[in-house]
């Protein structure tokens, strides 16, 4: 099984890639990981990771400079159905517009808007740096096999994502009020926080995706 991590010029790519291959190595599933700016790689994948780091409008500007990327990426997806995994602002991108030092079109593939954080606690800082606890929204999502509702996870950001379906939401965090922590619909999903990063968590959620049959 071929897994993309899409490279874009935004993210922690050798991150990510390592985290992906101890969840693989350690959960037994045979996967080989690779990072690529090739949309001709990006079609021949079974999985797509797309990561983010940064502000949204760079991070779109970064996939639309490399020719064929976003047809590659929206053929592979929403024509054939391969699992999807967004991080970071790569989740961010499934929203129709971002809002961050402008405004800016995102992929649109889940609707919806992000937003600057607006904490309703103002000693509540942000960007939202550090672990937070998960809320599972649909606990028996395939995703979410083997995380308990009391699982923590690592954020960094100052903007969230508002969809415009409520029923994408799988998981929430609370940080001066509700944000979203985690969508999914049909074979797409991204999540705000870093599994990467998230240590037990994280690899497992990791390892549900690549295990993942939408």
């Amino acid at each position: 099984m071929r897994v993309v991590i899409v490279d874009y010029g935004s993210g922690n790519l050798r991150s990510a890639a390592k985290a992906f291959e101890r969840a693989a190595a350690e959960s037994g599933i045979g996967a080989e990981i690779v990072v690529s700016a090739d949309p001709g790689v990006v079609s021949t994948a079974e999985r797509i990771v797309l990561p983010g780091v940064g502000a949204f409008g760079d991070c779109m500007a970064g996939l639309e400079d490399i020719p064929e990327m976003i047809e590659a990426l929206e053929q592979a997806v929403q024509g054939d159905g391969k699992p999807f995994l967004g991080i970071c602002v790569g989740m961010q991108l499934l929203a129709a517009r971002g809002f961050e030092h402008g405004a800016y079109a995102g992929l649109g593939w889940l609707g919806g808007e992000v937003h600057r954080l607006k904490p309703r606690d103002a000693a509540l800082k942000v960007p939202h740096m550090g672990w937070n606890e998960l809320t599972l929204r649909r606990p028996e999502h395939p995703l979410f096999a083997g995380i308990d509702g009391q699982a923590h996870a690592y954020f960094l950001h100052s903007y969230h994502f508002v969809p415009e379906d409520a029923g994408v939401v799988a998981a929430t965090t609370e940080y001066g009020g509700a944000l979203v922590a985690l969508v999914a619909q049909g074979n797409i999903a991204g999540a705000q926080f870093h599994p990467e990063k998230s240590q037990a968590a994280g690899l497992r959620l990791i390892a549900n995706f690549l295990r993942w049959t939408p």
